[in-house]
């Protein structure tokens, strides 16, 4: 006979709690605990292609750049998450008695896997909107040369551009920046399996 085993709902205190003591990363989704797997030498030259370029870009301006281990709080949605790229315009605004947990990133991009698309496309996304501060969302494809732009017009209605040339630019409606697509899948090896 098996047992069924119960799930188990934490705070957002403990969850904070054990994840500045957890040697690995894990999201946090109203309530739940959620181990966040490891990435693909794609996923992480992408991630520090794109994150580069914009710290690069953003030198002197009133903007950080976060890659990969930046949590975020999502207070409408109960969610703890860590994007790939975040842009904050400065002051960082902190999860209320946290240092370490930011509530206003102006721009999120998200390097998709095979296991994650639909998620970071619809779940994600969709809890991403409710940050007022978020103008901008970009999904970069780490297996063919796909870029998706989102961002906010001042109605909050979303416009969507899609880039697929290496010699297209991706002209950021958040930030000042713009970046071509060759400079993104720079060392990428799309011919690689996941």
């Amino acid at each position: 006979m098996t047992l069924a085993q119960e799930t188990r709902y934490y705070s957002p205190e403990e969850y904070l709690e054990l994840e500045v003591n957890s040697e690995i990363r894990h999201e946090y989704i109203k309530g739940l605990i959620i181990p966040m797997t490891g990435g693909t030498p794609n996923h992480n030259q992408l991630a520090l292609n794109f994150s580069g370029t914009l710290n690069y870009l953003l030198k002197r301006q009133p903007y950080q750049v976060f890659v990969t281990d930046q949590r975020l709080w999502i207070p409408d949605k109960k969610i703890h998450t860590y994007p790939d790229v975040m842009v904050v315009k400065t002051p960082l605004i902190y999860e209320e008695g946290r240092k370490d947990t930011l509530v206003n990133p102006v721009m999120i991009a998200e390097v998709l896997s095979k296991s994650t698309r639909s998620k970071d496309r619809d779940e994600k996304f969709a809890a991403y909107r409710t940050i007022t501060t978020l103008q901008e969302y970009i999904l970069i494809d780490q297996y063919t040369m796909h870029v998706e732009q989102y961002f906010r017009t001042d109605n909050n209605k979303w416009i969507f551009c899609e880039f697929t040339e290496a010699e297209e630019s991706l002209n950021l409606a958040s930030i000042p920046c713009q970046i071509l697509l060759t400079d993104i899948y720079d060392k990428v090896d799309l011919n690689a399996e996941e």
